[in-house]
Parts: structure tokens; sequence; C-alpha cells
């Protein structure tokens, strides 16, 4: 999770004094109210700001609130709809915004917003450093061992039972690997959105989490992933037969963390992995 909380604007605001108390503390970013629904989803995804705003003048306003709570990506990111008109007030949150405001009160809110947002993520950073101190469990390293393995469709049990049983902020590092998981599954199956959705979907999974987590390379983890969802919107999705497979690399552990002889294991799953298998 970045330290720099990012407000995302949609539309031709001109709420600067309202904006004034918040851009001391957080990146205001503007997106164009144009294009289309699926390449807005990607760079939200991409942002992952603590707000959206929309402003409620502008004639496309229910696209770009019912774009972002539609997708599974970036539903968890909370829209503020801001209009000066009453009667939109419960049409508002019937199309999906978190909030609809007056712009007198928005800074009020965006204040309110980023201050829960700060505080969860302080929480989130202190949690993190203990849970991700501790050692894989075994149902997590035979997850990696068939990740490694190019077995994608079996890993994703063994991630799903440990994400729900797992209540702190490390049950992150599991869904994000079962997803990135899932991806390249989709991928062996010439599934292109498929895919790239899972891959959108991991990134607010693997955000939160430091480099290292449990001995996984989620720095690494981000860059595959990364380099896999750049290809994929590069390419014609009708050409995914002949994606190019030597990009679906293995999740690595660190040597020293402290998981023993299951780190050899994981080292000799990516050789073999990378050797064709």
């Amino acid at each position: 999770m970045s330290d720099i909380a990012a407000v995302v604007i949609i539309g031709d605001s001109e709420w600067r004094e309202e904006l004034a108390a918040v851009e001391v503390s957080c990146r205001v970013v503007r997106y164009p109210p144009t294009g289309d629904v699926a390449g807005y989803v990607r760079r939200l995804a991409g942002d992952l700001p603590a707000v959206i705003v929309v402003d409620g003048s502008h004639s496309d306003w229910r696209r770009w609130v019912a774009a972002s709570k539609a997708s599974p990506a970036t539903r968890r990111i909370p829209v503020a709809l801001v209009t000066a008109d009453p009667t939109l007030i419960a049409v508002g949150r019937d199309a999906g915004a978190d909030e609809v405001l007056p712009p007198a009160l928005l800074g009020q809110e965006l204040s309110r917003l980023l201050a829960r947002r700060e505080q969860r993520r302080r929480y989130i950073n202190t949690t993190l450093a203990d849970q991700c101190g501790e050692p894989l469990p075994p149902e997590a390293l035979e997850g990696i061992r068939r990740f490694n393995a190019g077995e994608y469709y079996r890993q994703h049990d063994l991630f799903e039972a440990l994400w729900m049983a797992e209540r702190g902020p490390v049950r992150d590092l599991y869904r994000a690997i079962l997803q990135v998981g899932v991806a390249y599954y989709q991928i062996t199956r010439g599934n292109h959105r498929g895919a790239l959705k899972m891959l959108l979907r991991s990134l607010q999974w693997l955000a939160p989490l430091p480099d290292v987590c449990r001995g996984v390379d989620v720095a690494g983890l981000r860059t595959d992933a990364a380099q896999v969802r750049a290809a994929l919107e590069s390419m014609d999705p009708a050409e995914i037969a002949h994606f190019d497979r030597s990009l679906l690399r293995p999740v690595r552990l660190v040597s020293g963390a402290g998981q023993g002889n299951s780190i050899v294991e994981a080292k000799d799953a990516e050789e073999e992995s990378s050797n064709g298998g």
C-alpha cells in the first residue's frame, strides 16, 4: 500500500478551494470523464486510490460510479458523488455511490476518509510486520509447489482454504498468490479476458504486502504478474494460444527465511518449471 494516498477526480470539477485542505497530504489525480470502461478500470486498479470522487454535474456520472463498483478489482474503493442537486442524493446511492456530498462538505469528508485510510494502513503495516515474519504453513508450501509445477488449478483450493481460515491481513498473501495462479490457469485455457480480470483483481491484495512476506518474494511476484498483464494488454485476445508461457514464472522463496528444506524444494520446482517441467 502506498504511503501517499491518491484521490481520483472524475469530471470537470472546480472544487479547488474544497480540495486545498487535502492536497497537502495526498495526490489528486484527475481522470477525464471519457474513454472506455475497461481502460478506466485498468487504470483505477493500478492507481488504487483511497477514494474516487465523481462530479455529479457531468452527464455521464452514473457510468463511472457503476463501473467503479461493478469490477471486483475496484469495488472496495469508496466512491463519493459530489453534487449541489439534492434530488441526486437517493439516485446517487442507488447508482452505487458510498457518499453523496454537496461541494461545501467535500474537503471535510475527504479528510475523514483519508484519516480512516491512514489508520487502517498503520494497522495493516504493524500487523503484517509481525505476521510476515512467521514461517509459511505446510499447506502454503504445498500450494507454492503446485503453482511452480504449473498446477494452477490445484493450487487454488489450498490457498483458498488458507485465506478463508486466516483473519489477519496476511491472508492477502494467500489471496494474491491464488489469484495470480488462477490468471495463469486462464491463460493456459485460452481465456484472455478471464486472465486479465484476475490479474487486475490481484493488485489490491499485492499492494499492501511488504516485498518479502513469510519468505515469499512478493516483489518478484508483483513484477512477474505485471509483465504478464502488460503482455496480455498489448496482444490481440484472439492470439492468446500463442502467449509466451515463459512469462508464467514460479513463486520464489527467499533464502534464510526459516523455511528449512522447503526452500530447496521450491527452488527445484522453479528450475523444473523454467526448464519446461
